[in-house]
């Protein structure tokens, strides 16, 4: 498959694109990136565990921070950010599929015709319920009216007419989630087949951006700082002709 001329990319975190997509965010000429859980808590909110981890005293000090680190990993890929203000599931924020469709349709609605790089949404809760959304857009287009209030469904089309999902960085590595999602879709009536794309050449700038997250990386293991580094991996999904 060729690289798009134009990408946007679907984050739950604010690290997930450039650690699963890095390379294809560095190879595409005019790349967006969405990250979903990037609102910041009330100051009053004490720092969860991981934050307190990785130093810091509170969520909405870990939350700027790490807008910053996100920030300047993109900047180095050459991609525009876009920080929607849901907050992360470690704040106890409740958040539902629907509402987040409703937020990601309404902003994809503005855009011009892009492929979208979604998340397969393996092992993680945060990644799963972003998948779950998408799965609702791409749903969406393909009705005549949307159930989600997100406008006509024509209008969506040309922002949200191609899909590629992508294998989740470090969460792909636990065993069987991968599998599980694949089965998942499968159960579903849908085919998902691997997609080569020409990217590999890129790792040295993915390897400069991903350093811009240390905030992150000194809690992770070798094993998990290894994944970052293995090839990406890219998905289509479409109906099964023989259902």
């Amino acid at each position: 498959m060729d690289i798009p001329a134009s990408i946007i990319v679907i984050s739950p975190h604010l690290d997930d694109a450039v650690f699963s997509c890095g390379n294809l965010i560095a190879a595409c000429d005019d790349a967006m990136v969405v990250t979903v859980f990037a609102g910041e808590p009330a100051p009053a909110l004490g720092a969860p565990e991981w934050d307190l981890a990785a130093g810091f005293s509170s969520g909405a000090q870990a939350v700027r921070a790490r807008r910053q680190e996100d920030g300047r990993a993109l900047r180095l890929l050459g991609a525009e950010p876009v920080w929607l203000d849901f907050l992360d599931g470690q704040y106890g924020e409740r958040r539902n599929a629907v509402d987040i469709a409703v937020r990601l349709g309404s902003l994809l609605s503005l855009q011009k015709r892009a492929t979208i790089v979604a998340p397969m949404g393996v092992y993680h809760p945060d990644h799963v319920l972003v998948n779950a959304a998408c799965m609702l857009l791409r749903e969406a287009v393909a009705v005549d009216h949307s159930a989600l209030a997100v406008g006509d469904a024509e209008a969506l089309t040309p922002a949200l007419k191609q899909w590629l999902f992508y294998e989740d960085a470090i969460h792909r590595r636990m065993p069987g989630a991968l599998q599980s999602r694949l089965a998942g879709w499968w159960q579903e009536g849908l085919i998902a087949a691997p997609v080569h794309l020409p990217v590999s050449q890129h790792q040295s700038r993915k390897a400069q951006a991903v350093e811009a997250y240390e905030s992150q990386l000194r809690l992770f293991n070798a094993e998990q700082l290894a994944d970052i580094s293995v090839p990406e991996r890219y998905w289509t999904l479409d109906p099964d002709p023989n259902p």
